[in-house]
């Protein structure tokens, strides 16, 4: 039994104030991109566990608590019954890099184990076990496209978008999400002014360029080849819109041709973790 564990792109992230707690609030669109981790289900009796592998794997190591499995007792516990099963995460998107990797692994086993269960729980259901397992989570229960704000856990329907391609990119630097926002400095944003939906990828790409990442100047402070990807992404043809992802470092290109985008991910130095495709939900 295999559970998909795509990669959530912000296509744009406006940091609106700050709440008493610390925490932030945000406004964001969220869509789901084309790499992706995958969650197995190795025996379904075994005493619960995890193994990691896979070309990211070594950002695990020692990590002896992953969300994953945490989101695994969390819903054992809010089911009442036992946790069990041997977990194999193939982990194929970069760690600490912006594209939500820790909580789209966390909804993964939330929807692989709510099956191997026989719960039958709905994605409503689903929905307060992951928000208590993180701010990113609910919106990777589903991995559709969706507008996300509070400090990340408020869920509401996105634009219709037109078909478009992504291209990510990451130089293989792990950011911490609370040091990026610790070095970010300036205004507040307000929400941003999206419409019902979008006829082409070039409309899309008009709107979300009066929007932006609000945490970029800060990643890019922290993480000085974020600007190198950017411009590696922004000069190849096709390329709508480059932006960095979350609190990076992934950076994504927004394209109309999928043609464009397999091109550009194919131009990145090959020392980049690059990755082209349409988005998640183009996929059925």
């Amino acid at each position: 039994m295999h559970e998909a564990a795509p990669a959530k792109v912000n296509l744009y992230l406006h940091v609106l104030g700050r709440r008493g707690d610390g925490y932030h609030l945000l406004d964001s669109l969220a869509v789901f991109g084309p790499a992706m981790d995958q969650l197995t289900l190795v025996d379904s009796q075994a005493p619960l566990a995890l193994e990691v592998a896979g070309a990211f794997a070594a950002g695990l190591q020692g990590e002896a608590d992953n969300l994953a499995l945490r989101a695994a007792r969390a819903l054992a516990a809010a089911a009442g019954v036992a946790p069990r099963g041997a977990l194999l995460l193939d982990k194929r998107l970069p760690v600490a890099s912006g594209i939500g990797g820790g909580s789209a692994d966390a909804a993964a086993a939330l929807r692989l184990l709510n099956r191997a269960w026989g719960l039958g729980w709905t994605p409503g259901q689903l929905l307060p076990v992951g928000a208590a397992l993180g701010a990113d989570v609910p919106v990777c229960i589903e991995s559709l496209a969706a507008r996300m704000g509070g400090v990340g856990n408020v869920i509401a329907p996105a634009p219709r978008l037109p078909p478009v391609w992504l291209l990510l990119v990451n130089p293989g630097v792990a950011l911490a999400t609370p040091a990026v926002f610790a070095a970010r400095s300036g205004d507040f944003s307000p929400p941003a002014q999206l419409p019902d939906s979008w006829p082409d990828a070039a409309a899309m790409a008009t709107d979300l360029r009066a929007c932006g990442n609000d945490l970029e100047r800060a990643a890019a402070s922290l993480c000085p080849p974020i600007a190198g990807v950017l411009a590696a992404i922004a000069g190849q043809p096709g390329c709508l819109l480059a932006r960095m992802s979350g609190s990076g470092a992934t950076c994504f290109g927004l394209f109309a041709r999928l043609a464009h985008a397999q091109a550009a991910a194919a131009a990145m130095p090959a020392a980049w973790w690059a990755s082209a495709g349409p988005l998640y939900e183009a996929r059925a």
